[in-house]
């Protein structure tokens, strides 16, 4: 497994020997969710050429877990939070076409995040 580039999950938060255990067991239960966000963030040429495409999307899902941190208030607003809640909305956003998909695809996301760290911690 590689997480080179995945900076959410080369956070000094996680050990990088905890990650794929963890992952693999939310994988077992979330493989639905994962193919889901996968085919929405990536193409399809790069979903069959991308080996680490669960650590990809559980990186995006961190990422929007923390960026919500920043729009409920729980975390200060940063000179790059504008700029990163752009580019979660748009990256997942494209080609829906109510507010309910976008919401949809959101919860997930921060779902899967806020159920791998707490896989996570349990491994510990």
């Amino acid at each position: 497994m590689s997480i080179a580039g995945m900076y959410m999950l080369n956070s000094s938060e996680y050990q990088e020997e905890k990650i794929p255990q963890a992952l693999e067991m939310l994988y077992m239960d979330r493989k639905n969710e994962f193919r889901e966000l996968s085919q929405v963030l990536l193409t399809e040429k790069a979903l069959k050429s991308m080996p680490n495409w669960k650590e990809f999307v559980l990186n995006f899902s961190l990422d929007v877990e923390e960026a919500f941190k920043t729009w409920s208030g729980k975390s200060p607003l940063l000179v790059s939070s504008p700029q990163k809640a752009l580019t979660l909305l748009r990256q997942l956003g494209h080609d829906k076409t109510s507010m309910n998909q976008l919401a949809h695809l959101l919860n997930m996301s921060y779902n899967l995040s806020v159920e791998f760290k707490e896989i996570y911690k349990r491994l510990k």
